[in-house]
């Protein structure tokens, strides 16, 4: 399916239509720090089971320029439902709703990235707009997403919730993420504050980090959202990220009761 950005068309096809794409999707450019490892199993699951929601945008040439990563699974519609444990539960809730044959009748966004060199091209937002048209057409009720908003990251020290509340003067979120969510005409739901966890030895966080890591507590680190705790007696740190729930009401239909 051909949209345009202004320039030149971009093209974005499903990898059940186009699994040849898949290598590309996977090892695309983008700017998560190397320490985000979701689990790879259930990574590798996720695509071959749901195969027709992993979406992948990409130009005249063939060349992949953003992917919007997705999955299906059932949500009673409250927000209190939404897990505190974010992107991980919303993973392993996926495989439990799948296998036990559970409605799956909420489209959950993982990630959207876009190439380093494109993003000002705002693909972002298109590729937001691909992923919310697919939901319509396959029928889902709503999109959510655990969002991680794009500068936290330069307030570590700061919490989720009080930086999710920041706007500007036009009531927009002060997040430039955030903002193209509720530009879109998403909903700020509530903050999961485990949305991820990450844990791992020193040595494997001084790989990934560059950083001695010689001082136990606290530690900023870059791209973080909040801070990575160093245990050095048990040669070990961990990281838990806080994300933001956003909900896109894909059928304009009222809440639910």
């Amino acid at each position: 399916m051909p949209i345009s950005t202004g320039t030149a068309a971009l093209h974005v096809a499903t990898l059940a239509e186009r699994p040849d794409l898949e290598p590309a999707l996977l090892t695309m450019e983008s700017s998560w720090p190397a320490y985000i490892a979701p689990d790879p199993m259930l990574v590798h699951w996720a695509f071959e089971r749901h195969k027709r929601h992993q979406l992948v945008l990409f130009d005249d040439d063939g060349t992949v320029v953003a992917r919007a990563v997705s999955v299906p699974l059932n949500w009673d519609g409250d927000p209190d439902t939404l897990s505190d444990r974010g992107w991980d539960e919303a993973l392993r809730q996926c495989m439990s709703d799948t296998f036990l044959d559970r409605a799956l009748d909420t489209l959950c966004a993982m990630e959207i990235a876009v190439v380093p060199g494109r993003k000002a091209q705002n693909l972002s937002a298109r590729a937001l707009d691909a992923l919310k048209d697919h939901g319509r057409r396959e029928g889902f009720r709503d999109l959510v997403a655990p969002v991680r908003p794009s500068l936290k990251h330069r307030h570590p020290q700061l919490s989720m919730d009080r930086y999710a509340r920041r706007t500007r003067p036009d009531g927009l979120p002060e997040d430039p993420w955030l903002r193209v969510h509720v530009r879109a005409g998403g909903q700020v739901l509530k903050v999961c504050p485990v949305s991820m966890t990450i844990s791992g030895s020193l040595a494997q966080w001084r790989s990934w980090t560059g950083l001695p890591l010689d001082r136990g507590g606290p530690v900023e680190v870059a791209g973080a959202l909040s801070p990575v705790v160093v245990d050095l007696e048990r040669d070990h740190a961990v990281y838990i990220e806080p994300n933001v729930w956003i909900r896109h009401p894909l059928t304009g239909l009222p809440p639910y009761a």
